[in-house]
């Protein structure tokens, strides 16, 4: 069941559309990240469910709610938990006064803010440090405090902005972690926004990817990286190669068509809507650079088979990255060190028919 609905939300600052009436559900105890590059309007929908922008258009239902169609509801009201990029906590005030302000706004008694702040500071690992200030913190360490802050009100939805934006990359990829597993913990319905999709693939149950104000393609993880809608998207998520074609025959019992491409008569790849396909139509042969096997000599004849040289290499640790030239055209490849190392080396690339798809 839907916890919250944006329906037909649209905002503009100025002439520059910044959410174009997208649709959108959050899952109740979901954490749904909004993933775009930067001005693609996932900041200005997390703050419209805020409260914190107004749109021109649509509404906004929270648990059953709306927050808008009757009458706008202040953002003190919508039961709603925020964690800012800045962290945005109060310089003055040590940690301990940091987590209780709302309640103390609140006018809660004495002994329940005591309990509620100690069981908050175990909960994000802030346990002996309530009365430091927050310039005698970590980074990481205000982010919790803004987390625990967000948190002790025990709010119906908490919403990130950005919020490991500022951290170094190994701590990013540790809290990533702990946000995830307390947040499923507490049973909280989240929205998170980033442009990290690393960030995005370890902490969501579901990715709303936005471009331009739009919402272009809604699902899991694995959904988003393996059945990307639209070449912006697999660009987007993770790496793609992308090889512009055109159809020259449709496989109906296949589900696959033949794509000539720069370099190739003749490309077998999947199609996920074998109905919109046909001969003549201008598209994207893609693969990931993972999905193209690497061979030294020509295996036994089989289809999407080219020869290329490599250009540039790369030394990643556990595995290899080249640059592979077919044709002039540049194909990325990841390898294992078995592989020959040396650029100019020749090498003979399958591009796996189960793989490569067409994109538009």
């Amino acid at each position: 069941m839907a916890f919250i609905e944006i329906q037909n939300l649209f905002k503009r600052f100025k002439k520059v559309v910044a959410v174009n009436h997208i649709q959108l559900e959050v899952n109740e105890g979901e954490m749904l990240t909004l993933l775009g590059p930067s001005g693609c309007g996932k900041t200005t929908t997390l703050r419209c469910i805020a409260g914190l922008e107004t749109p021109e258009e649509g509404d906004i239902v929270i648990d059953g709610k709306p927050m808008l169609s009757k009458g706008f509801v202040h953002p003190s009201k919508r039961g709603i938990g925020m964690v800012f990029q800045n962290y945005a906590v109060w310089p003055h005030m040590k940690v301990y006064k940091n987590i209780i302000y709302g309640l103390k706004i609140a006018k809660l008694p004495k002994r329940i803010i005591q309990e509620k702040a100690q069981q908050i500071l175990e909960l994000v690992g802030l346990d002996g440090l309530e009365e430091r200030y927050p310039s005698q913190l970590s980074g990481g360490q205000q982010q919790r405090v803004a987390l625990a802050r967000a948190l002790v009100r025990n709010p119906k939805v908490l919403l990130l902005d950005e919020p490991l934006s500022n951290l170094d990359a190994k701590l990013r990829e540790e809290l990533r972690f702990e946000i995830k597993d307390l947040v499923r913990r507490m049973g909280i319905t989240a929205v998170y926004v980033t442009h990290d999709q690393a960030e995005a693939m370890v902490i969501s149950d579901r990715i709303a990817v936005m471009d331009s104000g739009n919402v272009v393609q809604v699902g899991t993880p694995q959904e988003i990286y393996e059945k990307p809608a639209n070449r912006f998207v697999a660009d987007f998520i993770g790496t793609m190669n992308f090889m512009s074609g055109e159809v020259v025959e449709v496989l109906q019992d296949r589900d696959a068509v033949y794509v000539r491409t720069e370099f190739s008569a003749k490309m077998l790849c999947k199609t996920p809507n074998i109905t919109a396909t046909t001969p003549g139509k201008k598209v994207y042969a893609s693969i990931r650079p993972e999905d193209v096997e690497v061979f030294t000599e020509p295996p036994q004849a089989r289809e999407n088979l080219v020869k290329g040289t490599i250009v540039h290499k790369a030394y990643l640790g556990n595995l290899l990255y080249f640059f592979v030239s077919v044709d002039g055209h540049m194909i990325r490849v990841q390898a294992s060190h078995n592989v020959p190392q040396e650029e100019g080396q020749e090498l003979y690339l399958f591009l796996n028919p189960q793989k490569c798809m067409i994109l538009l």
